[in-house]
């Protein structure tokens, strides 16, 4: 048994995986609190219309933020014990993220209208979202870089602490909202959560005195600038090319399908979302920072299928659960009008399997810098996402976006084997 424990002690992916294991399954019970709350009060039709919301935050925040969090973890993973090169990180991160965050703030106040008509359309009135987002924004972009810093320390107890009460208070306040104001109430909950998750982020490291210090507007470097736009160029593409092809496709099953068989689509998502933040959390925390330093394919490799061995198998088990419990997941987290979407279930859960097999090895393209290939990839993947679900929509009905998703990352998991072939099967070579 000691034995056990201390190797349990030695393996860091073993602990982070542990401690992230309790703060997503904290965040996934809030969101799924919340989700139970829309779906009684609001129905499938509000489940569609918040989905579209969400996918159109994702992509204004990653623009807020230039996409370069991934970039901020990286080198202040790299720099961490130097502090006169951290100090040139951080202050250009902020520098940067905050022209361009007031920049999109008042593009998004002055164009509330042409928003509502592209996210919403013409038959919904939701201008006041974009113009509380637009107050929102700097908030929320504040936030991501000092959690990326807090990343690339590697305080992953602290980062997981933070979504953790961030977790608890943005539930209570979507509650409180949703009962008091209904699906406006749901609105102001999704802009406001990020702002306030600022708040907690800032009281924890207040507590960092030193941390302020690594902030000075004299520190703005050019040469950082550009090492950062190689991040953003590639976040940027996942980040706002993918939630607007969602958002096309959730327009299209309404269109075709009615708003209910969108909103069962968008309540798939979400269950889907519960447990993928565990894994992108995961590589998030772990992996990136330790691919940054890997420079030999054999350590890459053993990196990957590490992995494979311990985390997948896990995720394998618990989707056979998931399926097996599918009717009783669906009244518990939903109601019975939401039954309709258990034929989901099979296609979601067989995907997710593969995007989560993917994903381990995508996160080499954040940790070198391989721009084009990420590019070219995500282009690839995204454009055979968007067609096939409109050609399986159009044949099978609401079940074709699921179906579409399983073949996507089939496909985009043997395309990256084939682009890392060298690396996970080859022979030792420097990357």
């Amino acid at each position: 048994m000691n034995t056990y424990f201390d190797k349990f002690k030695k393996n860091v992916l073993l602990k982070v995986s542990s401690f992230n294991a309790i703060g997503v399954l904290v965040m996934s019970i809030t969101s799924l609190i919340s989700a139970k709350v829309v779906a009684i009060l609001l129905g499938a039709e509000g489940l569609a219309l918040i989905g579209n919301l969400r996918n159109a935050l994702t992509t204004i925040q990653s623009l807020g933020t230039l996409g370069i969090y991934n970039g901020i973890v990286k080198y202040t993973a790299q720099n961490r014990t130097n502090k006169k090169e951290l100090i040139t990180i951080i202050s250009t991160a902020f520098f940067l993220c905050f022209v361009v965050s007031i920049c999109l703030s008042v593009g998004l106040y002055i164009g509330a209208n042409w928003c509502n008509d592209l996210i919403f359309g013409q038959h919904y009135n939701f201008e006041y979202v974009f113009e509380a987002l637009a107050i929102a924004l700097p908030f929320y972009t504040a936030n991501m870089i000092c959690l990326g810093i807090i990343n690339g320390f590697s305080k992953y107890k602290k980062y997981i602490s933070i979504n953790i009460f961030s977790s608890i208070i943005g539930v209570l306040i979507t509650i409180v909202l949703i009962w008091q104001y209904k699906l406006d109430g749901a609105f102001i909950a999704i802009i406001a959560n990020p702002a306030i998750s600022f708040l907690i982020t800032i009281i924890i490291l207040l507590k960092q005195s030193a941390f302020l210090q690594l902030i000075t507007i004299d520190k703005v470097s050019v040469q950082y600038m550009k090492k950062f736009s190689s991040y953003a160029i590639m976040a940027l593409i996942s980040t706002t090319v993918l939630p607007v092809i969602l958002i096309k496709i959730r327009n299209y099953i309404i269109a075709n399908e009615g708003a209910e068989a969108a909103g069962y689509w968008e309540a798939i998502q979400r269950i889907s979302n519960q447990y993928m933040i565990f894994i992108t959390t995961l590589l998030t925390l772990y992996l990136l920072p330790k691919l940054s330093e890997i420079d030999r394919s054999k350590i890459f490799k053993l990196e990957v299928f590490n992995f494979y061995k311990i985390i997948l198998p896990v995720f394998i088990l618990g989707f056979g659960v998931i399926y097996m419990c599918r009717n009783w997941i669906i009244e518990l987290l939903y109601s019975d009008n939401f039954l309709p979407m258990e034929s989901l279930f099979s296609w979601q859960l067989l995907g997710d399997v593969f995007k989560i097999a993917s994903l381990v090895i995508a996160y080499q393209f954040l940790a070198k810098r391989m721009i084009w290939e990420y590019i070219i990839t995500e282009i690839i993947s995204f454009a055979f996402l968007y067609f096939l679900s409109i050609y399986l929509v159009h044949r099978y009905g609401f079940v074709g976006a699921s179906m579409a998703h399983f073949f996507n990352y089939v496909f985009y998991f043997l395309l990256l084997i084939l682009m890392f072939r060298k690396s996970l099967f080859g022979p030792d070579r420097t990357i």
